[in-house]
C-alpha cells in the first residue's frame, strides 16, 4: 500500500470521526443529551451503527470528541508558531486558531461573528450532563499534558517541571472560565473575545518558565 493511500484512508477516518461528533453535538443541542440515541447520531452522519461503534463507545464520548480533538490540536498549533514569537502571543494565537470558531454556533458551517443565542442555550444544557462532563474532564487532562510538552519544547525546559505544567494548567483554566462566561453572558458575546481577555490577564500576571 502506498503512502498516498495510507494518507487518504487516514483523512477519511478523520472526516468520519468529525462528522459523527458534529452530528452528536448538533442533535444533543437540539434535543438534549437524553433525547439522542447512538442510532440517531449514526443516521445523521450517514453511516451505520457498526461504524459509530468503531469510533466511539458512547454518545457522550462522541459529543466530547470535537472538544477533545480541538484541545489537543492547540499544542500542535503552538509548535507551528514562529520560534521568536513571545510565548503568550503564540499561545493566544494557537488557542484562537483551534478553539474559538466551533462553539460560537458556526460549527462546520464556518466562522461566526455573531453568537447564536439558541445554540448557546443548547450547549449550556448539553454540558450539564454528568456523563459528558466526565468525558470533557478526560479530554482536558490529555490536552493539558500535550500543551505542557509543547510549552516545554518552546522554552527549553522539561514537561514535568513546574513552569510548563503551571502555564498549561492556567491555559486550561482560562479556557474553562471563558467558555463558562460565554454560556452565561447576556447579551451573548464572542467566545474569541473572551478567550483573548482571559489569556491577556494571564499574560499580565503569570511568569514565563
Amino acid at each position: 500500500m502506498t503512502r498516498g493511500t495510507d494518507g487518504l484512508r487516514e483523512r477519511k477516518k478523520r472526516a468520519t470521526r468529525i462528522a459523527l461528533s458534529w452530528a452528536a453535538i448538533r442533535l444533543a443541542v437540539e434535543h438534549g443529551v437524553d433525547g439522542v440515541r447512538v442510532e440517531d447520531i449514526a443516521e445523521s452522519a450517514g453511516v451505520s451503527l457498526r461504524t459509530f461503534r468503531n469510533y466511539f463507545s458512547s454518545k457522550a464520548e462522541a459529543i466530547a470528541a470535537r472538544h477533545a480533538d480541538r484541545a489537543m490540536l492547540i499544542a500542535e498549533e503552538l509548535r507551528a508558531r514562529p520560534a521568536d514569537e513571545p510565548l503568550w502571543t503564540a499561545i493566544t494565537a494557537a488557542v484562537l486558531a483551534r478553539f474559538a470558531v466551533d462553539l460560537d454556533g458556526a460549527g462546520e458551517r464556518g466562522t461566526s461573528t455573531e453568537p447564536d443565542q439558541q445554540w448557546i442555550a443548547g450547549v449550556r444544557l448539553m454540558v450539564s450532563d454528568p456523563a459528558l462532563q466526565g468525558e470533557l474532564q478526560k479530554a482536558n487532562a490529555a490536552a493539558q499534558a500535550a500543551l505542557a510538552e509543547a510549552i516545554a519544547e518552546r522554552t527549553a525546559t522539561g514537561p514535568n517541571e513546574i513552569g510548563p505544567q503551571l502555564v498549561a494548567a492556567a491555559v486550561g483554566a482560562a479556557l474553562t472560565v471563558a467558555t463558562d462566561q460565554w454560556m452565561r453572558t447576556d447579551p451573548p458575546t464572542s467566545l474569541a473575545a473572551l478567550l483573548r481577555e482571559v489569556l491577556q490577564r494571564l499574560e499580565s500576571g503569570l511568569p514565563i518558565p
